[in-house]
């Protein structure tokens, strides 16, 4: 009989790992494990194989390039920056500026990390990256994957941007964060 290796993670131990489903972006893995307290217990897992990406796009008038489209997920519209994902691989920037020019027909001449933040960190090991462009000039919208069919473009302010955020009509968390670090990015200048 072969014993399995424990591997520890902090103050917790893994002593088996299977995987309990996989598609195309995520794979979601069953841990047996100990927990800080000393207790067996079962830890499930969502591993993306994407990194998260979000695009904090602002034009020359100070207004916000948002999106919406329906969240299969939440069964509602969401309002949004313009997002997706960097394949395994592919450079973070790149995937940003692709994101950008696929969702909103616009590139950026000037681009700059906003913010790196975990989505989900009790369940997933999903993390975000946000940038920041402008610079922004608009050379027509492309060809949406399918999933993105129903998206719309549209224009706020920093102030409207927050007073939807506070009245509850955004919730995407990496919208959220990337206006509010923003906002703080800006008044830090001033």
């Amino acid at each position: 009989m072969t014993q399995k290796k424990v591997e520890r993670f902090g103050p917790w131990s893994r002593l088996d790992r299977r995987l309990a489903y996989e598609n195309s972006w995520i794979n979601v893995y069953h841990d047996e494990v100990i927990d800080p307290g000393g207790e067996p217990g079962v830890y499930g897992v969502v591993s993306f194989k994407h990194r998260a990406i979000g695009v904090l796009a602002i034009d020359d008038a100070e207004n916000l390039l948002t999106v919406s489209q329906y969240r299969y997920p939440l069964k509602k519209v969401s309002l949004e920056i313009p997002e997706g994902g960097a394949s395994p691989g592919e450079d973070p920037l790149e995937a940003a500026k692709r994101e950008l020019r696929e969702e909103t027909g616009y590139v950026a001449s000037q681009w700059k990390l906003l913010l790196e933040m975990d989505l989900s960190n009790s369940v997933t090991d999903d993390s975000a990256l946000i940038f920041l462009a402008t610079g922004l000039s608009d050379t027509g919208m492309s060809s949406l994957e399918t999933t993105e069919s129903d998206l719309s473009l549209s224009k706020h302010s920093l102030l409207a941007m927050k007073r939807l955020i506070a009245a509850g009509e955004i919730t995407d968390a990496i919208t959220v964060a990337a206006v509010l670090a923003y906002e703080g990015l800006h008044l830090s200048v001033e």
